[in-house]
């Protein structure tokens, strides 16, 4: 009996009961990947939470917990969250594996890239969202009518404060990935982008307010990349549509 589940080729016929045994091995995979990143990740907890303390001002670095089990179950959270990010890459793969056979082969290398490229764009979301918006976001706020409060960290809502900007800056990241995507699907043309720019970046800007952090701070300093990396994502579909076009004018004659 094999371990791991076999990868089907493309137009490759199987039944129901073999695709859901498939489905099922991989779910196992991910979730055994999520105990193991877990169980190492567990091991670090301790440097992870000095990591996430590090934009703090130094008074407040060691936030507060006002509950006996407070202590415990924020480290399983913080624990958690870092260890569904560290198995991020085998789970995704699994689905990948199990979705790949239903694209054709020079399709599936085109999905191998976009992923790459988003994969790419969302670790630079988390690394942007943590060097460049945390800190002066977070003296912003600590700091805020300080004469009026005695004023706490505590830990449980840092760390989901910091967990929620991380992921919306990354997420945020992934904009040119789905402006590409509306245009390869011909839903958009590079045209119309380049023509109705100032729409492009209205709702840019209206992204960058919605995102979590209520501070003009972190505010600013998202809608900066936002705009950024919409005028990129203009620019790479005047450069790519042409090609999509051409290679889908020419796909008939190669059958």
């Amino acid at each position: 009996m094999k371990r791991l589940p076999r990868r089907l080729r493309h137009g490759e016929e199987a039944t129901l009961v073999e695709h859901l045994g498939e489905l099922r091995a991989r779910l196992i995979i991910a979730l055994a990947a999520i105990a193991v990143a877990f169980a190492v990740a567990y091991g670090f907890h301790g440097q992870i939470l000095e990591w996430l303390n590090r934009p703090l001002p130094h008074k407040f670095r060691r936030p507060v917990t006002f509950s006996p089990i407070e202590p415990f179950t924020t480290s399983i959270w913080v624990t958690l969250y870092a260890s569904l990010l560290l198995a991020l890459p085998v789970w995704l793969w699994q689905l990948w594996a199990f979705l790949a056979p239903a694209f054709e082969q020079h399709r599936q290398r085109s999905i191998a890239l976009v992923v790459a490229f988003a994969t790419a764009l969302g670790v630079g979301g988390v690394a942007f969202g943590y060097f460049v918006v945390l800190p002066p976001a977070i003296h912003f706020l600590t700091n805020y009518d300080s004469s009026h409060y005695t004023i706490f960290i505590r830990a449980r809502d840092y760390y989901r404060f910091v967990t929620f900007v991380l992921l919306g800056v990354a997420l945020a990241f992934e904009v040119p990935v789905f402006v590409l995507a509306l245009v390869r699907l011909r839903i958009l043309t590079a045209a119309k982008l380049r023509s109705t720019w100032r729409v492009g970046v209205f709702a840019m800007t209206v992204i960058g307010v919605l995102l979590p952090g209520v501070d003009p701070v972190s505010t600013i300093l998202s809608v900066i990349p936002l705009v950024s990396l919409y005028v990129l994502s203009i620019g790479l579909a005047s450069f790519l549509e042409p090609r999509w076009r051409s290679s889908a004018g020419a796909a008939p004659l190669t059958e």
